[in-house]
């Protein structure tokens, strides 16, 4: 299967919402709009069932496919922003129902148990 059907597959089942919200979903991030943070290659893990809070790094779904960005939250309004300012561009608003869930873990690209990154979120 290729990376195309992959993500393709991965979109299809949480558009549909056949993933359990109690599954963690592990993903590989394409791409630089997430850098210094996470880099081209790293695995995310992502919880569909973590809390929404300002400031988390969550899995969204817009214009037809899945991002990772930051959450912010203001004025009840949840804005996403990439943190690489190549892309502050895309800074957009998108409903809560778009948020498909926290990123809770990292593993940074060519990296080893030791390397693994968790976030917590603590206020």
């Amino acid at each position: 299967m290729s990376d195309t059907d992959i993500k393709a597959q991965i979109e299809a089942e949480l558009a549909q919402g056949s993933c359990s919200a109690r599954e963690l979903i592990a993903l590989q991030v394409i791409g630089d709009s997430m850098e210094p943070e996470f880099k081209h290659g790293a695995i995310v893990v992502i919880d569909q069932d973590a809390a929404i809070r300002d400031r988390v790094y969550v899995l969204v779904m817009i214009e037809g496919g899945l991002a990772l960005r930051q959450l912010l939250i203001e004025e009840q309004r949840y804005i996403i922003q990439p943190l690489n300012d190549a892309y502050m561009h895309e800074r957009q608003e998108v409903s809560q129902s778009d948020l498909k869930g926290v990123i809770v873990q990292q593993t940074p690209p060519k990296g080893r148990r030791k390397d693994r990154i968790l976030y917590t979120y603590e206020s």
